[in-house]
């Protein structure tokens, strides 16, 4: 099985090593999961466990679309804000309404999180493709700009994927191989060195990693 989680960004802060250096770490707040479904190869094809997370006062429970309701009332689960799916060699280890969190990270070292990116909104080729620009100089006329994009002919086109302007962020990024710095049983926390994607307050996805090697170069 791979573990994987959701959670919920925090925000950063900074930890020491046992040799006193700073480590640059990011705050995941992971609530207990709940098992809303057990999916089996007999009913479903492939073997996984639901995960529904992220509890709902009264007032946002009755906001769940009905579907969604009569899936949580079935399982007899309380109706919960997000769900994801786990897959597991299995499932007859499990039960519905079974409660998971952050210990199933106790024997991970490195962990990929996944989330939405912050939006930037419209932004010049520049920031959004990392372009040199122009000459800095007053008289070039030509400081911030993407340059010639078309065919210098006629009739002439814009091929498809140049790089121009337009919307920046808001886009699914997964950062890999992040080192587990601490885990909070207790407080339900998983603490990352490094910075991950999304606001705070974002929703994060953790799956356990490949450990990280470090290549030579020949």
């Amino acid at each position: 099985m791979k573990p994987k989680l959701m959670g919920i960004k925090q925000g950063m802060t900074q930890l020491f090593n046992p040799e006193g250096n700073r480590v640059v770490c990011t705050v995941i707040k992971a609530d207990k999961h709940v098992i809303s479904q057990i999916k089996t190869v007999e009913t479903d094809k492939y073997n996984a466990i639901q995960l529904a997370s992220g509890n709902l006062n009264a007032a946002k429970a009755r906001n769940v679309a009905k579907p969604q309701q009569g899936h949580f009332k079935k399982a007899g689960v309380e109706p919960r804000r997000k769900m994801t799916e786990l897959r597991v060699e299995d499932p007859a280890a499990y039960q519905v309404g079974q409660e998971i969190g952050v210990e199933l990270f106790q024997d991970v070292t490195y962990v990929d999180v996944r989330g939405i990116s912050k939006g930037k909104g419209h932004q010049g080729v520049m920031k959004r493709h990392n372009f040199s620009g122009g000459p800095a100089a007053h008289g070039s006329g030509f400081h911030r700009h993407a340059g010639s994009t078309g065919m210098r002919s006629t009739p002439g086109r814009c091929l498809p994927g140049t790089k121009k302007s337009g919307r920046m962020g808001g886009e699914q990024v997964t950062v890999g191989n992040l080192r587990i710095v601490k885990i909070d049983v207790e407080k339900q926390v998983i603490v990352v060195e490094g910075a991950i994607p999304g606001s705070r307050g974002g929703l994060v996805y953790v799956t356990s990693a490949m450990k990280k090697t470090n290549k030579k170069k020949k």
